[in-house]
Protein backbone atom coordinates (compact mmCIF):
# COMPACT_ATOMS: atom_id res chain seq x y z
CA UNK A 1 0.00 0.00 0.00
CA UNK A 2 1.50 3.82 -0.91
CA UNK A 3 -0.52 6.76 -1.73
CA UNK A 4 -3.96 7.20 -0.20
CA UNK A 5 -7.13 10.04 -0.64
CA UNK A 6 -10.34 10.12 1.64
CA UNK A 7 -14.28 10.74 0.09
CA UNK A 8 -15.24 14.85 1.40
CA UNK A 9 -17.69 13.08 3.63
CA UNK A 10 -14.86 11.06 5.78
CA UNK A 11 -16.42 7.62 4.90
CA UNK A 12 -14.42 6.27 2.45
CA UNK A 13 -10.26 5.54 1.94
CA UNK A 14 -9.09 4.76 -1.09
CA UNK A 15 -5.38 3.29 -1.26
CA UNK A 16 -3.05 2.25 -4.16
CA UNK A 17 -0.98 -0.80 -4.29
CA UNK A 18 1.84 -0.28 -6.76
CA UNK A 19 2.74 -3.98 -6.68
CA UNK A 20 -1.28 -5.15 -7.24
CA UNK A 21 -1.62 -2.66 -10.08
CA UNK A 22 -4.54 -1.28 -8.69
CA UNK A 23 -6.54 0.19 -5.79
CA UNK A 24 -8.42 -1.10 -2.41
CA UNK A 25 -11.28 0.84 -1.36
CA UNK A 26 -12.30 0.94 2.93
CA UNK A 27 -14.72 1.78 4.79
CA UNK A 28 -12.88 4.56 6.88
CA UNK A 29 -14.84 4.19 10.16
CA UNK A 30 -14.16 1.06 10.62
CA UNK A 31 -11.24 -0.44 8.29
CA UNK A 32 -13.42 -3.05 6.77
CA UNK A 33 -12.40 -3.42 2.89
CA UNK A 34 -15.29 -2.66 0.37
CA UNK A 35 -13.21 -4.10 -2.29
CA UNK A 36 -10.28 -3.89 -4.83
CA UNK A 37 -10.04 -2.61 -8.42
CA UNK A 38 -7.31 -3.33 -10.92
CA UNK A 39 -6.01 -0.38 -12.97
CA UNK A 40 -2.62 -1.23 -14.92
CA UNK A 41 1.00 -1.34 -13.80
CA UNK A 42 2.67 0.54 -10.61
CA UNK A 43 -0.59 2.53 -9.28
CA UNK A 44 0.87 4.77 -7.32
CA UNK A 45 -0.90 8.59 -6.69
CA UNK A 46 -4.19 9.13 -6.52
CA UNK A 47 -6.85 11.65 -5.78
CA UNK A 48 -10.45 11.42 -5.05
CA UNK A 49 -12.46 13.80 -7.33
CA UNK A 50 -14.25 16.93 -5.31
CA UNK A 51 -17.88 15.35 -5.34
CA UNK A 52 -16.66 11.95 -4.17
CA UNK A 53 -17.83 9.90 -7.04
CA UNK A 54 -14.46 8.98 -8.85
CA UNK A 55 -10.80 8.55 -7.77
CA UNK A 56 -8.03 9.06 -10.76
CA UNK A 57 -5.24 6.91 -10.55
CA UNK A 58 -1.70 7.54 -11.82
CA UNK A 59 -0.39 4.36 -13.41
CA UNK A 60 3.08 5.11 -13.58
CA UNK A 61 4.75 2.26 -15.40
CA UNK A 62 1.51 2.24 -18.05
CA UNK A 63 1.73 6.15 -18.73
CA UNK A 64 -2.36 6.50 -17.78
CA UNK A 65 -4.68 7.54 -15.16
CA UNK A 66 -7.71 5.58 -14.84
CA UNK A 67 -10.75 6.82 -13.30
CA UNK A 68 -12.44 4.44 -11.12
CA UNK A 69 -16.39 5.09 -10.42
CA UNK A 70 -16.48 4.07 -6.40
CA UNK A 71 -20.01 3.30 -5.87
CA UNK A 72 -19.49 0.73 -9.09
CA UNK A 73 -15.99 0.14 -8.39
CA UNK A 74 -14.74 -0.51 -12.12
CA UNK A 75 -12.02 1.68 -14.21
CA UNK A 76 -14.71 4.01 -16.37
CA UNK A 77 -11.89 5.79 -18.25
CA UNK A 78 -8.20 5.40 -19.17
CA UNK A 79 -6.43 8.48 -19.66
CA UNK A 80 -3.22 8.36 -21.80
CA UNK A 81 -0.25 10.14 -20.59
CA UNK A 82 3.69 11.38 -21.11
CA UNK A 83 5.78 9.07 -19.09
CA UNK A 84 5.46 7.73 -15.43
CA UNK A 85 2.73 10.21 -13.99
CA UNK A 86 2.74 10.27 -10.63
CA UNK A 87 0.48 11.95 -8.45
CA UNK A 88 -3.20 13.90 -9.35
CA UNK A 89 -4.48 17.20 -8.18
CA UNK A 90 -8.18 18.50 -8.52
CA UNK A 91 -8.91 22.49 -8.97
CA UNK A 92 -12.19 22.67 -6.23
CA UNK A 93 -14.70 22.95 -9.02
CA UNK A 94 -13.81 19.48 -10.36
CA UNK A 95 -13.52 20.29 -13.88
CA UNK A 96 -9.69 20.13 -14.32
CA UNK A 97 -7.08 17.59 -13.07
CA UNK A 98 -3.05 18.35 -13.07
CA UNK A 99 -0.80 15.13 -13.04
CA UNK A 100 2.81 15.01 -12.37
CA UNK A 101 4.66 13.54 -15.26
CA UNK A 102 7.79 12.50 -13.73
CA UNK A 103 9.49 10.87 -16.85
CA UNK A 104 10.27 14.65 -17.54
CA UNK A 105 7.35 15.94 -19.56
CA UNK A 106 6.46 18.65 -16.94
CA UNK A 107 3.02 18.87 -15.69
CA UNK A 108 0.13 17.80 -17.20
CA UNK A 109 -3.25 19.35 -17.49
CA UNK A 110 -6.70 16.85 -17.67
CA UNK A 111 -10.17 17.63 -19.11
CA UNK A 112 -12.09 16.10 -16.46
CA UNK A 113 -15.26 15.48 -18.63
CA UNK A 114 -13.43 15.14 -21.80
CA UNK A 115 -11.31 12.59 -20.36
CA UNK A 116 -8.24 13.56 -22.30
CA UNK A 117 -5.01 15.28 -21.36
CA UNK A 118 -5.41 18.75 -22.94
CA UNK A 119 -1.48 20.46 -22.36
CA UNK A 120 1.40 19.66 -20.90
CA UNK A 121 3.10 22.92 -19.07
CA UNK A 122 6.99 22.45 -18.90
CA UNK A 123 8.61 22.44 -15.91
CA UNK A 124 12.21 23.90 -16.07
CA UNK A 125 14.51 23.38 -13.17
CA UNK A 126 12.00 20.58 -12.40
CA UNK A 127 13.14 17.56 -13.89
CA UNK A 128 10.88 14.95 -12.39
CA UNK A 129 7.77 16.80 -11.37
CA UNK A 130 6.48 13.89 -8.17
CA UNK A 131 3.86 15.16 -6.15
CA UNK A 132 1.83 18.80 -5.97
CA UNK A 133 -0.42 20.61 -4.84
CA UNK A 134 -2.52 24.32 -5.79
CA UNK A 135 -2.13 27.66 -3.80
CA UNK A 136 -5.29 28.81 -2.37
CA UNK A 137 -6.71 30.85 -5.59
CA UNK A 138 -5.68 27.93 -7.98
CA UNK A 139 -3.18 30.29 -9.70
CA UNK A 140 -0.19 28.50 -8.90
CA UNK A 141 1.32 25.00 -8.56
CA UNK A 142 3.48 23.73 -6.03
CA UNK A 143 5.31 21.01 -7.83
CA UNK A 144 7.79 18.64 -5.85
CA UNK A 145 10.63 17.05 -7.36
CA UNK A 146 12.15 13.53 -6.35
CA UNK A 147 15.82 15.18 -5.28
CA UNK A 148 15.42 18.85 -3.53
CA UNK A 149 13.76 21.17 -4.90
CA UNK A 150 10.13 22.88 -4.68
CA UNK A 151 9.31 24.58 -8.57
CA UNK A 152 6.71 27.22 -8.09
CA UNK A 153 4.75 27.01 -11.27
CA UNK A 154 2.71 30.27 -12.66
CA UNK A 155 -0.92 28.05 -14.01
CA UNK A 156 -1.88 31.09 -16.34
CA UNK A 157 1.43 31.86 -17.65
CA UNK A 158 2.87 28.81 -17.66
CA UNK A 159 6.11 30.08 -16.15
CA UNK A 160 8.50 28.84 -13.32
CA UNK A 161 8.31 31.47 -10.75
CA UNK A 162 11.09 30.14 -8.29
CA UNK A 163 13.17 26.93 -7.19
CA UNK A 164 12.76 26.57 -3.53
CA UNK A 165 15.46 24.67 -1.83
CA UNK A 166 14.11 21.53 -0.04
CA UNK A 167 15.39 18.07 2.00
CA UNK A 168 16.89 15.50 0.60
CA UNK A 169 14.82 12.99 -1.44
CA UNK A 170 11.14 12.82 -2.81
CA UNK A 171 8.08 14.11 -0.72
CA UNK A 172 4.46 14.50 -0.95
CA UNK A 173 3.80 18.57 -0.52
CA UNK A 174 0.53 20.59 0.84
CA UNK A 175 -0.58 23.72 0.98
CA UNK A 176 -2.35 24.41 4.02
CA UNK A 177 -5.89 25.11 3.80
CA UNK A 178 -5.39 28.62 4.92
CA UNK A 179 -3.17 28.95 2.17
CA UNK A 180 -0.39 30.68 4.41
CA UNK A 181 1.95 28.02 3.84
CA UNK A 182 3.28 25.33 2.05
CA UNK A 183 5.29 21.95 3.61
CA UNK A 184 7.09 19.36 1.94
CA UNK A 185 8.93 16.26 3.44
CA UNK A 186 12.29 14.45 2.27
CA UNK A 187 12.06 11.09 2.53
CA UNK A 188 16.19 11.02 2.28
CA UNK A 189 16.58 13.59 5.24
CA UNK A 190 15.33 14.39 8.62
CA UNK A 191 13.49 17.45 7.84
CA UNK A 192 10.17 18.85 6.75
CA UNK A 193 10.14 22.32 5.33
CA UNK A 194 8.01 25.13 5.52
CA UNK A 195 7.45 27.47 2.64
CA UNK A 196 5.62 31.14 2.77
CA UNK A 197 3.48 30.73 -0.12
CA UNK A 198 3.67 34.76 -0.58
CA UNK A 199 6.96 35.50 -0.26
CA UNK A 200 7.87 31.67 -1.47
CA UNK A 201 10.90 31.87 0.96
CA UNK A 202 11.74 28.80 3.37
CA UNK A 203 10.58 29.84 6.51
CA UNK A 204 12.10 27.13 8.91
CA UNK A 205 13.46 23.68 8.55
CA UNK A 206 12.00 21.21 11.04
CA UNK A 207 13.58 18.41 12.17
CA UNK A 208 11.69 15.04 12.75
CA UNK A 209 12.74 11.59 12.22
CA UNK A 210 14.40 10.22 9.24
CA UNK A 211 12.38 9.86 6.11
CA UNK A 212 9.09 11.92 6.51
CA UNK A 213 7.73 11.51 2.75
CA UNK A 214 3.16 12.65 3.42
CA UNK A 215 2.40 15.67 4.68
CA UNK A 216 -1.31 16.80 5.34
CA UNK A 217 -2.88 20.07 7.60
CA UNK A 218 -6.00 19.77 9.28
CA UNK A 219 -8.42 21.32 8.02
CA UNK A 220 -8.29 24.50 10.02
CA UNK A 221 -4.88 24.85 9.15
CA UNK A 222 -3.38 24.64 13.18
CA UNK A 223 -1.78 21.16 12.87
CA UNK A 224 0.43 19.42 10.26
CA UNK A 225 0.77 15.72 10.17
CA UNK A 226 4.15 14.14 8.38
CA UNK A 227 4.51 10.53 8.04
CA UNK A 228 8.25 9.58 9.01
CA UNK A 229 9.25 6.41 6.80
CA UNK A 230 12.00 4.97 8.66
CA UNK A 231 10.70 5.94 12.09
CA UNK A 232 7.35 4.19 11.59
CA UNK A 233 5.92 7.48 13.14
CA UNK A 234 3.37 10.31 12.24
CA UNK A 235 4.94 13.22 13.68
CA UNK A 236 2.27 16.12 14.79
CA UNK A 237 4.06 19.61 13.96
CA UNK A 238 2.36 22.89 15.51
CA UNK A 239 1.53 25.30 12.04
CA UNK A 240 1.85 28.52 14.42
CA UNK A 241 5.07 27.76 16.55
CA UNK A 242 6.28 25.51 13.37
CA UNK A 243 7.56 22.54 15.83
CA UNK A 244 6.75 18.78 16.57
CA UNK A 245 4.36 19.16 19.39
CA UNK A 246 3.45 15.06 19.28
CA UNK A 247 4.17 11.92 17.93
CA UNK A 248 2.67 8.83 17.10
CA UNK A 249 4.13 5.31 16.07
CA UNK A 250 2.19 3.44 13.49
CA UNK A 251 3.01 0.10 11.33
CA UNK A 252 6.00 -0.27 9.43
CA UNK A 253 6.70 2.33 6.71
CA UNK A 254 3.94 5.10 6.84
CA UNK A 255 4.51 7.07 3.46
CA UNK A 256 1.01 9.33 3.05
CA UNK A 257 -1.34 11.07 5.07
CA UNK A 258 -5.26 11.84 4.39
CA UNK A 259 -6.48 14.22 6.51
CA UNK A 260 -10.87 14.67 6.25
CA UNK A 261 -11.46 18.87 5.29
CA UNK A 262 -7.84 18.98 3.05
CA UNK A 263 -8.01 16.47 -0.40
Amino acid sequence: MLYNSITPDGKTLVVSSPKDGGIYIFDAQSGQQLGMVKTDKAAKGLKITPDGKEVFVSNEAANSVSVVDLASKKVVATIKTDKMPHNVRFTNDGKTAYVTLQGGAGLGVIDVQKRKVTKVIPTPGIDTPHNLDLSKDEKLAFIRDTSNKVGVLDLSTGKMKTIVEAGQGHAGIDVIPNGKLVFTGAIADDVVTAIDANTLKVVKKIKVGFGPHGVRASKDSKYLYASVTADDKVYVIDVEKLEVVKEFKVESFPFWVAVNGNP
